[in-house]
C-alpha cells in the first residue's frame, strides 16, 4: 500500500516543485502543474505539465547515464498515489546555489547581454550575431539561483570560482557542457534543436558532483523545431515562450513593468501550452505520453 502525501513532512516549495521528506537520506520531489513567467507564478495551471516534466526528466536521466540524484523508478512504492507520475524519489544532496546554463544558440537573456556588451557572462562573442545565431561552440553561462520572486542574474566564471572554488567550478563547467552537447545531439536526431538549457548540481556525502532536480525539460530548456529554424528571428518553441508571448502581447492587457500580477491565462493559451509540452516529450523521447505512469 502506498503512503499518502500527508504522511511526509513538507520541506520546501519553489516556483514549480514541492519537496517532502521521506527519511534522513531521501526526499520526494513533486512537480506541480504551476507555470511561472517573468518571476511570477501564474494563477492558471497547465494540466499535465508536472507529469510531462517528470516523464522528460526520467527519460533523460536514463539516456545520459552517469551519476544523478534518482533513488527510485517512476513507480516506486514510496510515491503516493495522488502524485504518481509527477514525483521522483531522490537522494539528499548539498545543493550548489548556481544555475548551470549551457547555450548553443543566442536567445533570451544571453541575447540581451550580447546586444549590450558583445559578451555573455564575460565570454567574448563574434560581432554580427543576431537572434537565433548558432554559436561556434556551446558556452557555459552561469547565473545566480534567485529566491522565489527574484530574478536570476547572469554571472561570469570568476564568480563561480569565488563561490565554490576553482576545482569544483571547472568540474561544473565541464559537466554542464558535456551534458548539453550529448543532449543536443540526441534531440537534433529527432528534429529538435536544444538552444539552451540549465542544470542543477549537488554534492553527495563523498563530495561527488551529482546531477539533480529536473533535467532537459521544456521548463528548463529552450527547444526549437529544426525544420522551422530561421536565424535572425524569434523561433517557434516547445517551451513556455508561448505563454510569455501572450503575457507581453496586446490581448493580455498586462504591463510587465507594473506591480500588478499577470492575468489568468485564457483556455486556448492553456490548451496550446499543454500541447507544446506533450509534443516536446513525444518528439524527443519517441514515446507516447498516454503510456506514462498513471
Amino acid at each position: 500500500m502506498r503512503p499518502s502525501l500527508s504522511s511526509y513532512p513538507y520541506l520546501a516549495g519553489g516556483k514549480i516543485r514541492d519537496l517532502y521528506e521521506i527519511d534522513s537520506e531521501h526526499m520526494l520531489l513533486v512537480a506541480t502543474d504551476r507555470i511561472s513567467a517573468y518571476d511570477h507564478i501564474l494563477s492558471t495551471p497547465i494540466p499535465d505539465k508536472g507529469r510531462v516534466l517528470t516523464a522528460m526528466s526520467f527519460f533523460f536521466f536514463d539516456v545520459l547515464g552517469g551519476t544523478n540524484h534518482l533513488a527510485g523508478d517512476p513507480d516506486d512504492k514510496r510515491i503516493p498515489e495522488e502524485v504518481l507520475g509527477r514525483a521522483m524519489v531522490v537522494r539528499r544532496l548539498k545543493m550548489i546555489p548556481i544555475e548551470c546554463v549551457a547555450r548553443g544558440y543566442l536567445a533570451g537573456s544571453g541575447l540581451a547581454d550580447y546586444r549590450k556588451t558583445g559578451k555573455v557572462c564575460g565570454i567574448d562573442l563574434p560581432t554580427g550575431l543576431v537572434e537565433g545565431s548558432k554559436l561556434t561552440d556551446p558556452i557555459f553561462t552561469p547565473a545566480t539561483k534567485a529566491d522565489l520572486g527574484e530574478h536570476d542574474l547572469n554571472i561570469d566564471f570568476q564568480a563561480v570560482i569565488d563561490q565554490v572554488g576553482p576545482e569544483l567550478a571547472v568540474k561544473i563547467r565541464e559537466d554542464t557542457l558535456d551534458i548539453y552537447f550529448r543532449a543536443a545531439q540526441y534531440a537534433e536526431q529527432r528534429g529538435v534543436l536544444l538552444a539552451d538549457t540549465k542544470f542543477e548540481f549537488g554534492l553527495d556525502t563523498k563530495n561527488n558532483l551529482v546531477l539533480a532536480d529536473e533535467v532537459l525539460t521544456p521548463d528548463s530548456s529552450r527547444y526549437w523545431p529544426a525544420d522551422e529554424y530561421e536565424v535572425g528571428k524569434s523561433q517557434p518553441s516547445f517551451d513556455k515562450q508561448f505563454v510569455r508571448d501572450w503575457l507581453t502581447g496586446p490581448e493580455s492587457g498586462w504591463d510587465r513593468e507594473s506591480d500588478t500580477p499577470p492575468p489568468p491565462l485564457p483556455d486556448d493559451v492553456v490548451a496550446a501550452t499543454r500541447a507544446r509540452y506533450i509534443e516536446a516529450y513525444e518528439r524527443i523521447s519517441g514515446l507516447s505520453f498516454a503510456d506514462w505512469v498513471r
